[in-house]
């Protein structure tokens, strides 16, 4: 919606979507959230707003006529955090870097900063924490580097022009809540703010092709604070998802122009800081013993195959309707499989309270789940247990096991962990599979893996 701003003149604007009404309201006429519209007071002299968003140029040309600059990725030292990213950082790439509060954004950023000060230019802007407070915790870690310049500040104005006079490889902003506009009247954190602020930092690196870190707080909700049209200004999202009292943290891409998404990266919060974790699967995977409802899923981070444990409790109700728990998990697709087991197996899971988590606080979606998620239930309900194996496959509703992507490398991650044997759907069969030193037993339906697990733990017995 186009506003006309007179001088001085107060805005209500909705945090979501960006809609500007003179009056508040309490829900958006545009996005239809409630009680996200906030005052802001913008004067229609300020020489920010009228300036373009970027140095790109406005001529036509043909797509085959448009020559390319060589995008030169450079490696922040973090192995982890270059292959979720896309093999590096790009020049001109600005990334918005979220998390709760104290789960170790501030920690990662500064270990990246020492890392490029090695060979290029860093600028560290920090508009929470003064030089010394940065100096202090920068001596607890460990860093030192030759090229990393310290700059408490909160007013953009001065951080600009501290960027033009160095012209830093790279800029780090900690945080663009606390970083604030005197064109604006409004406080900073402010939707207005933000939204300049990001604006300007994008016209920054954009037109000085410097990598540019946002750091952003989050709300009660779990959201970046502040206008939503922020994470559509950058080119990357980058989001811890743990809670800051776990030691393991996981870093996951939301989006990202340069590379892929839906990436993950594991870092340990230790006491020199947080550490990459290579191997994913081993750790959520070490601390598993076998016991009825405890399973082994294969499932898709982005590119790479990942091993979860499923842990499943059914226990009979002392209530009139049964408890329904469900954690990491999708809570609709863990009800389909309860159905499925009670229609198609007669399992009578009416009379039973059913607790569902994923562990070591990973968070799954994927269809391929299912089969994992109805064999932890019935494992648990029938009290047998499914020992080193895996099980893939997405379940209908009639009960048939249907094909999943990628099946080729969920098995070679269950083979390098030393798995025994891999439930699959027999349509995979379809695909041209590798031989493996697992056992591969395909199945077309839930009872037909249930049985066979059943039989499998029989016959180790």
């Amino acid at each position: 919606m186009a506003v006309k701003i007179s001088k001085n003149k107060s805005l209500f604007r909705c945090e979501s979507c960006g809609y500007a009404s003179f009056k508040w309201l309490g829900k958006c006429p545009d996005c239809g959230n409630w009680n996200t519209l906030t005052e802001e007071k913008v004067s229609s002299e300020s020489s920010f707003a009228r300036r373009n968003l970027t140095d790109f140029t406005s001529s036509v040309n043909l797509l085959s006529e448009v020559s390319t600059r060589e995008f030169n990725r450079t490696s922040t030292g973090i192995a982890e955090f270059d292959r979720i990213v896309g093999g590096g950082l790009v020049p001109g790439n600005l990334i918005l870097l979220g998390g709760a509060p104290g789960i170790g954004k501030s920690t990662l950023v500064l270990e990246i900063a020492s890392n490029l000060g090695k060979n290029k230019k860093v600028l560290y802007v920090s508009g929470e924490e003064s030089q010394e407070q940065v100096k202090s915790r920068a001596d607890r870690l460990g860093i030192y580097s030759p090229n990393l310049y310290l700059l408490s500040e909160t007013n953009l104005e001065n951080i600009l022009e501290n960027v033009r006079k160095m012209a830093p490889d790279f800029l780090i902003i900690d945080s663009i809540q606390t970083t604030y506009l005197n064109d604006f009247s409004s406080l900073p954190g402010s939707v207005g703010q933000i939204r300049e602020c990001s604006a300007e930092f994008l016209r920054c690196a954009k037109a000085m092709r410097i990598t540019v870190f946002l750091l952003g707080h989050v709300t009660k909700e779990g959201d970046f604070a502040g206008p939503k049209v922020l994470e559509h200004m950058v080119d990357t999202v980058l989001y811890f998802e743990n809670e800051p009292q776990q030691s393991y943290r996981i870093l996951r891409v939301y989006k990202n122009r340069f590379g892929p998404t839906s990436e993950i990266a594991l870092f340990e919060m230790k006491e020199n800081g947080l550490k990459e974790v290579p191997n994913l699967s081993q750790v959520f995977l070490s601390e598993r013993h076998n016991a009825p409802g405890s399973v082994i899923i294969g499932t898709m981070e982005g590119s790479r195959p990942l091993l979860l444990e499923i842990q499943a409790l059914v226990s009979r109700t002392h209530f009139g309707i049964p408890r329904r728990m469900v954690t990491s998990l999708d809570f609709n697709r863990a009800l389909l499989m309860m159905a499925v087991l009670e229609k198609r197996l007669s399992y009578h899971l009416e009379t039973q309270d059913v607790f569902l988590n994923v562990t070591g606080g990973a968070k799954v979606k994927e269809p391929a789940s299912d089969l994992g998620v109805a064999s932890a239930i019935a494992s648990a309900y029938g009290n047998f247990v499914s020992s080193n194996g895996l099980l893939i496959g997405e379940v209908g509703l009639g009960g048939e096991v249907r094909s999943v992507p990628r099946i080729e490398d969920r098995l070679n991650e269950a083979e390098r962990l030393g798995l025994d044997w891999a439930v699959i759907p027999k349509a995979n069969l379809k695909e041209k599979i590798h031989s493996h030193k697992i056992k591969i037993v395909p199945v077309e339906t839930l009872e037909e893996a249930v049985r066979w697990i059943k039989s499998k733990e029989a016959h180790s017995l």
